[in-house]
């Protein structure tokens, strides 16, 4: 991965919660652009973690982890693991992107320690270059509540952020349980979030949990999608053979 614009596109990808090396591996042979490795809901641990970036390991693919929250030593770890970037929840500002950036990224920029013994480096194998020279880790932070959608323009607008992604789950709740002066029809937060990303020449991303919404999705501007999850698939076909 390069720090050119064409490179960092996301594409197609899907979310993975099991925390089965396995299911990680078999996600990556089927073709996907990226994968996200969910360690806020989902079973994976800090233990199982590497295993499944390593089972996931293929030309060109991007490997996305979702960390639980703001927390600069984990996130480092994660990169220093070899994973392609990040995804933080529940951002509703643009000092928060700063900060998530801040610890994924070395000085000056930032406050990441630099290790070339680490997986990302091929554990001191991998060509002799400044940590200025290593290719920018992905960001994504996440709009999840209603400030997000109100602050999405000045998100997108933060160097170093690849792209918004709306977590629809956490957004239609926090909807759910604002004023009415708080809170908007979910279609108008889409367009807002996809618009404000667009404006800053950044990707706009969802996960999307029914298939039929992808054509609206597309036509709204969405380009990043996480087409369901390890977990949903797995219930799918157990139910379906179920009622066999």
């Amino acid at each position: 991965m390069s720090n050119n614009q064409n490179s960092r596109q996301l594409g197609t990808g899907t979310w993975l919660s099991i925390g089965s090396p396995v299911i990680a591996e078999l996600a990556s042979e089927c073709g996907f652009d990226w994968l996200l490795f969910d360690m806020e809901h989902g079973c994976l641990t800090e233990a199982s973690l590497l295993a499944n970036l390593q089972a996931a390991k293929r030309e060109g693919i991007k490997l996305i982890v979702r960390v639980g929250q703001m927390d600069s030593a984990l996130i480092a770890r994660v990169l220093d693991w070899g994973a392609s970037g990040i995804m933080l929840p529940h951002v509703s500002t643009a000092e928060q992107a700063k900060n998530c950036l801040k610890a994924m990224r070395y000085p000056p920029e930032g406050s990441r320690g630099y290790s070339r013994s680490t997986r990302g480096y091929q554990y001191g194998l991998a060509a002799q270059s400044e940590p200025s020279e290593t290719p920018l880790p992905l960001f994504l932070p996440q709009i999840e509540n209603y400030q997000g959608v109100m602050n999405a323009g000045s998100i997108a607008a933060v160097d170093g952020v690849d792209a918004l992604f709306v977590g629809p789950a956490d957004l239609m709740f926090d909807f759910s349980v604002r004023q009415s002066s708080e809170t908007m029809p979910f279609e108008v937060a889409l367009q807002l979030v996809s618009s404000a990303a667009q404006k800053h020449q950044k990707q706009a991303g969802i996960l999307v949990r029914n298939v039929a919404d992808l054509s609206a999705l597309k036509q709204m501007g969405f380009s990043c999608l996480a087409i369901g999850s390890d977990l949903g698939f797995i219930r799918e076909g157990f139910k379906a053979t179920v009622i066999l």
